[in-house]
């Protein structure tokens, strides 16, 4: 028998007491912060918002809202229900919610815990985009054991945390040395300085700028969402469509093995994956596709427009308003430098090695992060998982 469930034996044999967050928390909304406010006020205080990469952070600014022990949320978006803790000064957007704690029946970590699943049965999915808005939040029912309880609870569910946290650490390290090799291996090699376009054996197109008749079953039709860790993720498909209306598409492009995308639009504007699929697909408008005469080219490009040099022109290049948009034509006239065949032929067999051990879900440290994920997310559901009285 666990420690826990001798506690709980102890404690509380008959179950233990739900009540509601808003009996136990204080409920408040961020404000809107625009990302030039936050350039322009540029400091060491971080502020979050609706996004989970980064652990949320949009920037950071010399101000602060809130300094303590608090957990936000994510109100609006793909993300709504994301549950974050939070210690220290910070703020928050309009799409973040906060919750602090108004009683000390409740350790705020084993808090954080229960929400983590707690909150996804009151996230509203309708009208196209994912809600849990303040009141409902209120009302998500969670569960109060004994204090002994939560804290041994928090205690095991920190060690879990911890022994991801150290092997993601490796894993950005491995990332940033990955990085490092990648942009002197590309614009060290020798080679003639050139644009994008000059390395592309077509011009840089997309998909469709009208929302498709989503079908129950067809082809899958996948845009932003869909791309990343460098790859198309056909499971993460938008909707599926018909052969009617795939067959328009492809008038205007039609996706095939080792094209190269680059997401041109929304906030994860810059990112590159690599088609290495012959599976049927079409492709929405903001995914930028570019085409090559040769695998090793393509694969040249795909390592080319992660580099920091790409990336920089990314950024500096895009529209700056509220949905960042990056132009093909302005991106067909990035700087760059093409190495001869057998160079690029040198250099993807190299980064390609490196692409396997930090990004391939199958092999290395992304492998086992993600068997430490689903044993941790096991444990968690297994502990908090409570008789109500």
């Amino acid at each position: 028998m666990s420690k826990v469930e001798e506690l709980i034996e102890k404690l509380c044999p008959e179950g233990v007491e739900y009540t509601t967050v808003g009996e136990i928390c204080n409920i408040s909304r961020g404000v809107v912060m625009s990302k030039d406010f936050i350039r322009d006020n540029a400091g060491e205080y971080p502020v979050y918002s609706s996004q989970t990469e980064n652990n949320g952070e949009l920037g950071k600014i010399s101000t602060y809202m809130y300094d303590g022990e608090y957990l936000t949320w994510t109100t609006d978006g793909a993300n709504a229900g994301s549950v974050f803790y939070r210690s220290g000064k910070f703020s928050i957007t309009n799409v973040c919610g906060l919750l602090g704690l108004k009683v000390k029946t409740v350790n705020l970590k084993f808090l954080y815990y229960v929400l983590q699943t707690a909150t996804k049965p009151y996230v509203n999915k309708g009208m196209g985009n994912a809600k849990l808005m303040s009141n409902v939040m209120a009302t998500v029912k969670v569960p109060v054991p004994p204090m002994e309880i939560q804290e041994e609870i928090v205690r095991i569910l920190d060690n879990f945390s911890e022994l991801t946290a150290e092997l993601t650490a490796e894993l950005t390290a491995r990332k940033q040395q990955y990085d490092y090799y990648r942009d002197k291996l590309i614009f060290e090699t020798p080679g003639k300085d050139a644009k994008l376009i000059d390395i592309l054996s077509q011009p840089i197109t997309d998909g469709p700028h009208t929302t498709p008749n989503f079908i129950d079953e067809g082809i899958p039709f996948i845009s932003v969402a869909a791309v990343y860790d460098g790859k198309v993720h056909l499971e993460k498909a938008q909707g599926f469509i018909s052969k009617e209306f795939d067959f328009e598409c492809s008038k205007k492009y039609k996706p095939q093995r080792n094209d190269v995308y680059m997401v041109k639009s929304g906030s994860t504007t810059g990112k590159v994956a690599f088609v290495d699929t012959d599976d049927d697909f079409n492709i929405w408008s903001p995914l930028a596709a570019m085409r090559t005469d040769n695998f090793i080219t393509a694969r040249f490009v795909y390592h080319l427009l992660q580099t920091a040099t790409v990336q920089r022109q990314v950024v500096e290049k895009m529209s700056k308003g509220s949905q960042p948009n990056l132009s093909m034509r302005v991106l067909e006239q990035f700087d760059i430098k093409i190495p001869t065949i057998e160079n690029q032929q040198r250099i993807v067999k190299i980064l390609d090695k490196f692409d396997v051990i930090v990004n391939d879900l199958t092999n290395g440290l992304p492998a086992e992060i993600e068997a430490r994920q689903r044993q941790y997310e096991y444990y968690r559901d297994k502990l908090l998982t409570f008789k109500e009285k």
